[in-house]
Parts: C-alpha cells; sequence; structure tokens
C-alpha cells in the first residue's frame, strides 16, 4: 500500500515538474514597448535610456520606440543614441501616429535605430540645427554647427546601412519627406499601420547588435507597455512652455486675489504654487529674463492699484507691462521652444479685459451717490418730533438728529426732506409728497 502510495505521488510530482521546467528552460520572448512623445529633453532622454537598460536586463527580443516628436536638446538626443547604438537588444523606432512626425532631433534617432518605422500619414526630416538662443550667430559658428551635425547623422546612416545622402541634406537642407519617399529612398523599411502589424513585419528579420548578429523572433511574443512614471510625466509636462506660461499666469491671479482679499488663503496658496512650478519650468526653458521682470514689474503694479487706486493709470500700466513681457519672454528660435501667439493673445486679453471691467466698477462706484453715513442723508424724507421753529428733533433713517429750516415753520409729526448735512445737524425743508 505505502509503495502505491509513493509511486502515485512521484507520478504527481512528475507531471507538475514539466511544465514548470519548460517554462523555466524556454521563457516567453517580449518585447518592450516605450512611447516618446513631444520635445526631447532630459526627461524623455532618461526615460527611453532606462527602458532600454530594463529590457536589457531582462533579455527582451527587442524594444520599440513609438516616436513623434519636433526635436529638442542636442544633449539629450545623443545621450538616447549613444544607448541606442550600444544596446544588447534590438532597437526599432516605429514613427507613429498617422499624423505624427520625427522632425529635428527625431531624424538622428529614427537613423540610429536597427530597425526604421513609419506609420501612413507620417513624416520624416527638417535636421536643421537650430540655436536655443535669439542672440545672433557669425556665419563661422553656424557653419561649425551644420557641419558638425551633417557629420554626425552621416555616420549613423552609414552604421545602420541608410542613405547618409539623404540624412545630410536633411541636416542642411531640411528637406522632410513622406513615409513613401523614406521607404524609396532607403530611409526606413517598413511600413506599418500599427504596432501588432510591425511586429509581424520584422519577425524572422536578421539585425547587428552590440552582441552581435541576431534573428528577431516575434511571432507569439508578450508586449510589455513601459510608461513613463507620473513624476517624469508631470516634470515632462513642466518642459511645454505653455504650461509654463499658463502656470505662470495662474500664479499671478492666485497672488493678486490673495492681496485683494487677504486672509482668504486658498488663492495666495494655488498662485504661489503655481509661480513656483512656473520658475521651476523656466529652468528647462530658454526665456529672455528681461521679458520675466516685464511680467513681474506688472504684477507689482496691479498690487499697488489695489491698495492705492489711481483710477487706472497703475492698471493701464500693469496690463501694457503684462503684454509686452510675454511677447518677449521665450527668447529661442526654435519652435517647439516658443509660446504659442494664440495663448499669449488670449491670455492677455482676458487679462486686460478683467482689469478693465474691474476700473470701470471701480470708477462706477467712485462717482455713485453715497447711501451711507451722512452724505446718505441727503434727500431722506424723516418726521419731525418736536415743532421746527425753525430748529427741533426730527427722526430720519433710524436716528433722532438735530434739525433746522431755512425760516420755515414746520408742526410736530409732520415729514421733512433733508437738504444738507451741517456738522450735527441737517437742513430741512417740509415734504411735500407727488400725487
Amino acid at each position: 500500500m505505502k509503495i502505491k502510495i509513493i509511486f502515485f505521488f512521484l507520478i504527481l510530482i512528475f507531471i507538475f515538474s514539466c511544465p514548470l521546467k519548460e517554462n523555466y528552460t524556454n521563457p516567453k520572448p517580449s518585447i518592450y514597448l516605450l512611447q516618446l512623445n513631444g520635445m526631447i529633453n532630459p526627461i524623455t532622454s532618461q526615460y527611453v535610456v532606462g527602458g532600454i537598460e530594463d529590457a536589457e536586463k531582462e533579455e527582451a527580443e527587442c524594444l520599440i520606440l513609438q516616436l513623434d516628436t519636433p526635436g529638442g536638446l542636442d544633449t539629450s538626443m545623443r545621450d538616447i543614441i549613444k544607448k541606442m547604438l550600444n544596446s544588447t537588444i534590438p532597437i526599432i523606432v516605429y514613427v507613429s501616429p498617422p499624423g505624427g512626425r520625427a522632425a529635428s532631433a527625431g531624424v538622428f534617432i529614427t537613423l540610429a535605430s536597427n530597425i526604421a518605422a513609419m506609420a501612413p500619414g507620417t513624416n520624416i526630416g527638417a535636421a536643421h540645427p537650430v540655436a536655443i538662443s535669439e542672440e545672433k550667430i557669425d556665419e563661422e559658428m553656424k557653419a561649425k554647427m551644420v557641419n558638425d551635425a551633417a557629420a554626425y547623422i552621416k555616420t549613423i546612416a552609414e552604421k545602420r546601412g541608410r542613405n547618409a545622402q539623404w540624412a545630410e541634406k536633411a541636416v542642411r537642407e531640411s528637406v522632410s519627406i513622406t513615409e513613401q519617399e523614406a521607404i524609396e529612398q532607403g530611409v526606413i523599411e517598413f511600413i506599418a499601420k500599427d504596432v501588432n502589424e510591425l511586429i509581424k513585419i520584422i519577425n524572422g528579420v536578421r539585425v547587428n547588435t552590440a552582441s552581435g548578429t541576431r534573428v528577431l523572433k516575434t511571432e507569439d511574443t508578450e508586449i510589455i507597455p513601459v510608461k513613463m512614471s507620473s513624476k517624469d510625466l508631470f516634470l515632462h509636462s513642466l518642459t511645454n512652455p505653455n504650461i509654463a506660461y499658463i502656470l505662470l499666469f495662474l500664479g499671478i491671479y492666485g497672488i493678486l486675489g490673495e492681496f485683494s482679499h487677504p486672509g482668504s488663503f486658498f488663492p495666495g496658496i494655488v498662485g504661489g504654487i503655481s509661480l513656483i512650478l512656473a520658475f521651476v519650468a523656466f529652468q528647462s526653458i530658454p526665456i529672455n529674463y528681461g521679458g520675466l521682470l516685464l511680467i513681474i514689474f506688472g504684477i507689482v503694479l496691479f498690487i499697488i492699484e489695489i491698495y492705492t487706486p489711481t483710477f487706472g493709470v497703475l492698471t493701464a500700466g500693469g496690463v501694457t507691462s503684462l503684454i509686452l513681457g510675454s511677447f518677449m519672454l521665450s527668447k529661442s528660435t526654435a519652435p517647439f521652444f516658443r509660446i504659442s501667439l494664440g495663448l499669449i493673445i488670449a491670455m492677455s486679453l482676458s487679462t486686460a479685459a478683467f482689469f478693465i471691467f474691474a476700473l470701470s466698477k471701480g470708477i462706477r462706484i467712485q462717482w455713485k451717490k453715497p447711501v451711507t453715513g451722512r452724505e446718505g442723508l441727503i434727500g431722506k424724507v424723516g418726521i419731525t418730533k418736536t415743532v421746527l421753529d425753525p430748529e427741533g428733533t426730527i427722526f430720519v433713517y433710524g436716528e433722532r438728529w438735530q434739525a433746522s429750516t431755512e425760516g420755515e415753520i414746520i408742526k410736530e409729526g409732520e415729514e421733512v426732506e433733508v437738504l444738507e448735512v451741517r456738522g450735527l445737524q441737517l437742513i430741512v425743508k417740509k415734504y411735500i409728497r407727488k400725487e
């Protein structure tokens, strides 16, 4: 009996160990999928480099980088390319979705991949180097920048066996081509409508990596999406000049709200946080500090207007300073570093409209007839409590007042109208009701 039980357990162990052994010795191949949308900066560079390192550690079959970028910083681009060229796993760059692009630094990254693919309706090109600052650069320095970029992109294209002549033209002449033209000119290898189709197409393709030649086996692979962490997404969004500009204005509104309503705390807290985040964002965006000073000066004028009303003089100066500073704020000639003109106009006009509205209300209040205090008594109707001959006592607006007429005698209990306030005495006349 004992022998039968032992034999039974041995069979069970054998049955359960077979699939475990198979899974251990033949793990399911995986494909790491990264998405790079927007400007290439230190945050996105860290994301891509980190994703490649993780894929290498896990010995992934390959890594696919979905790319849609207008370009970015040269240093960040080079960090990504160095990692791609020295990767031990195949790197596939896929320009997508339809309507996306690989411009400027995106061209270099696409050409540095082991396999380059594009979705229908995308384009690649316009890789001419652009100076971040709008300060004038002499022709010799421009030539150095262009020659350096041209040599770099040529060596990348030649290493990957792609059209080096077109790559140089993309830098020197800013040429840009569609996905169909790119495959015809040997810039990319494949066109795929989506990631799933791309995975099927590259199955069996031979590529050269830093660890040697390997044949891709992408059939029946597990796709592992690698997303940016919440912290990196947040920091990446701050590098958008439009987001930084909106945060700046939120900060302005919050601070002004706190100064105009001291003790409310909430506007001040929101405004302070927004201003700090805006200044953090400006650290990674090339800005003109003259423009920033003009915006700060505009805020100061608004705050002074709150405490010392000047009937619009300081408000007009603040709005003018704010608008001029907004247009001067971005000093980069690169389009992805510039604040949207539409956003500047919208924010400036809305701010001006708000303060003009507030100013008109203030002026209207200044000219409005007083309805409280002594001046508010003029025109009010009261009742005589004693005979006015010509002086006596009246009851008006819930209070007893000493009153006098201009020679007229008015009996007790008669209605009187206040004409004037002289010190602590009211000048009145008999009130005649209109029929």
